[in-house]
């Protein structure tokens, strides 16, 4: 179920959600911006409001089937990593109300999916899950840097 809610996060809501712009509503914003207002709405916004809400409501989830820590002292840690998620999730999900926000929001989210893959990789016992999110943390992490730096330059 995981691997699924991440496929669909950070990847087919992304790109179902450009395509319908540029093919629907004819928007004629350029794509990387495009790129970025659906990427920074569904990976930063909607996936990491989510696992906020789950890390806070069930921490014992992302303590187990993540990191495969099973004691409940963990639960505390996972619970505070969990309102750090709550607030860059609504800032992802308000930068589609506000796009000044955008890039903000890229970069603040761009930088949480890079440093929390560069520590999956140095996990070297890492389970299906794990892997997982390496992979998706890695590759939005340069998705988020390419609109970030798009927008600045």
């Amino acid at each position: 179920m995981y691997f699924i809610f991440v496929v669909l996060l950070m990847f087919v809501l992304p790109v179902a959600s450009i395509a319908a712009e540029v093919l629907w509503f004819r928007d004629d914003a350029g794509l990387m911006l495009l790129i970025g207002k659906w990427f920074v709405f569904w990976t930063v916004g909607v996936r990491l409001l989510l696992a906020g809400i789950r890390q806070v409501v069930q921490p014992r989830f992302t303590a187990e089937s993540i990191f495969d820590v099973k004691d409940p002292a963990a639960n505390a840690v996972v619970r505070e990593i969990g309102f750090g998620n709550l607030a860059m999730g609504t800032l992802g999900l308000a930068s589609l109300a506000q796009p000044a926000w955008l890039v903000p929001a890229a970069i603040v989210g761009g930088l949480y999916y890079g440093l929390a893959g560069a520590g999956h990789v140095f996990r070297s016992d890492r389970n299906f899950n794990e892997q997982t999110a390496l992979v998706s943390d890695l590759m939005i992490f340069v998705v988020l840097a390419a609109v970030a730096a798009s927008n600045l330059w």
